[in-house]
């Protein structure tokens, strides 16, 4: 069996509010649409053509009269609107309770023990823009060593340092003494390593970050194909976001286009199984830091690279393109926003031009890429294979 499947996440590409957007603060979230509509319109061509348009209204990309891919969008049934929930869900696990967020910062009894077990007083423990936080307080980290400790509306605990403070392999350690301190109702779903360069005034995050996820709390889609002996190749931070688990081979990544690359890459090698690919900067450059015109120029850039990835496809290929949850680079906060996801799939064998609907999970991807590769059901979701199966 020579079938591959291929998903390539935007993370944070959200196209609309959730029902359930007021609970989070997020009213009037609409990640591709108020890009869109700021901008006065985007130039997606090749999105549009899969059917992008005809998810929901984006100005400059209208509805295909005759969509080359099937489309629709995703709701996230578990609770929270992260990296982690998103892309567990994605693979069948759906949480129904929330990743700890820490908005008061993390309790000063744990802060405590945790300079204890690293030998080191440390700076922050604050919600803040890892961007902000570093010109603020990189001076003093740079003085003392002391590193940098932060939070934001995610379930995450993140510690800056400056290379040449911390060299990365102590940066690591740190990290990594936090992953196993951090239990039960504070168990965060990733600790992420932030290092940074520069000087005071001009510091800047380095492309060396590393996640230190927590692992699924029970099999995902990438671990039942691994153990059916398929390949499950994972691009950028996949494997972190997976804690490993599931994985055969993995490359990291510095940057979309680098992705798109490396993405290619294992397409043209990769005999069957799952290339799994996460395309960071539109969350991490441009969400986070509300710059609209970067966020609509990397997804241009992105659809420019659409032709060479269909002609990577083989006859045999799903490709799916979707998110994680939204990032609106025009709402008035940094965080992640709670929103649906857009569902774009295609194959040479498939189907056209099918209205998948609204999904009440992302977990449906994973069941459908499930029933495509022929292993049988996973934890959570309902396939749609057999509404796009058929070819033309």
């Amino acid at each position: 069996m020579s079938r591959r499947a291929i998903i390539i996440v935007l993370d944070s590409v959200g196209i609309g509010e959730m029902p359930d957007a007021k609970d989070y603060g997020d009213l009037g979230s609409n990640t591709l649409g108020n890009i869109a509509h700021r901008q006065g319109g985007l130039k997606l061509p090749f999105l549009q053509k899969l059917g992008l348009g005809n998810i929901d209204l984006i100005t400059g990309v209208p509805a295909a009269s005759n969509p080359e891919g099937s489309f629709g969008k995703m709701a996230e049934r578990s609770l929270g609107k992260d990296t982690t929930s998103g892309h567990w869900e994605m693979a069948g696990v759906i949480l129904e309770r929330a990743l700890p967020t820490f908005p008061q910062g993390f309790p000063q009894e744990f802060i405590k023990r945790y300079e204890l077990a690293i030998g080191r007083s440390v700076i922050g423990n604050e919600v803040a823009s890892g961007t902000e936080i570093i010109q603020r307080l990189g001076e003093e980290h740079v003085q003392t060593g002391k590193p940098i400790v932060y939070t934001s509306a995610d379930s995450v605990f993140q510690i800056a340092a400056h290379e040449a403070v911390i060299p990365l392999a102590e940066l690591m350690r740190l990290c990594q003494i936090a992953r196993e301190m951090l239990k039960d109702e504070l168990q965060v779903g990733r600790v992420i390593a932030r290092p940074f360069l520069g000087e005071v005034g001009k510091f800047y995050r380095t492309s060396n970050r590393h996640d230190f996820a927590l692992e699924p709390p029970y099999k995902t889609l990438l671990d039942y194909l691994k153990e059916q002996g398929l390949e499950v190749c994972a691009v950028g931070k996949i494997h972190d976001i997976y804690a490993g688990k599931g994985t055969t081979d993995f490359i990291p990544s510095k940057g979309n286009m680098e992705s798109v690359d490396k993405t290619l890459g294992y397409m043209a090698k990769v005999k069957s199984g799952l290339i799994m690919t996460n395309l960071v900067d539109f969350d991490m450059i441009y969400g986070h830091r509300n710059d609209v015109e970067g966020y609509a120029r990397a997804l241009e850039e992105f659809d420019a690279r659409l032709p060479e990835i269909y002609t990577a496809l083989r006859p045999e290929d799903l490709l799916i393109i979707t998110a994680d949850h939204g990032c609106d680079p025009t709402m008035p906060g940094t965080d992640h926003t709670r929103e649906y996801v857009p569902l774009l799939v295609y194959g040479t064998s498939l189907k056209k031009g099918i209205n998948l609907g609204v999904r009440p999970t992302f977990a449906d991807l994973g069941a459908t890429v499930a029933d495509y590769l022929e292993i049988g059901s996973i934890a959570h979701g309902n396939s749609f294979y057999a509404d796009i199966q058929g070819g033309i």
